[in-house]
């Protein structure tokens, strides 16, 4: 990549969905060491940081549609990850609960995703991270509020 086209305003979007790719790609492998999918992953972390929620609540939390969140779970739950029971006061509502199985998955698969995370930073000096964490948090405050005032249209 030339100094210029990476310097250039327009490739900044570019830039960041190259650094996704690389390190969902990176962390995918890993994954498959652990015959984790991706998906079942970030499901996994919003589960690891509590449990018993709804499908719908993890499914917006996680960012994934709903149908792909069902279909998911029901292989997570062939798997021995997360157990999904109806609650006796709402038997329409199903909540996703981690079994023993999915709770190790943590302190198997987060320390992979922080060495390639910290490969990632490796060399960068702090400030320009810092500076890098506060740039994307406010953009992608900017694009909540244009996703929230589409949705009032």
């Amino acid at each position: 990549m030339r100094d210029k086209e990476a310097l250039s305003p327009e490739r900044l979007a570019h830039l960041v969905k190259d650094v996704f790719r690389l390190t969902s790609g990176a962390l995918q492998r890993k994954l498959r060491t652990h015959h984790v999918h991706y998906s079942h992953w970030t499901l996994l972390r919003v589960l690891w940081m509590g449990d018993g929620l709804t499908q719908r609540q993890l499914s917006e939390q996680a960012g994934i549609s709903e149908p792909s969140t069902f279909a998911a779970l029901q292989v997570m739950q062939a798997k021995g990850y997360v157990t999904r029971q109806k609650m006796p006061d709402n038997k329409k509502q199903v909540r996703v609960f981690l079994t023993h199985a999915g709770l190790q998955l943590k302190s198997l698969m987060v320390p992979e995703a922080e060495a390639i995370n910290d490969i990632a930073l490796e060399g960068i000096d702090p400030s320009d991270i810092q500076a890098t964490r506060r740039t994307l948090v406010a953009m992608a405050q900017n694009l909540s509020q244009l996703e929230d005032e589409r949705g009032h249209e």
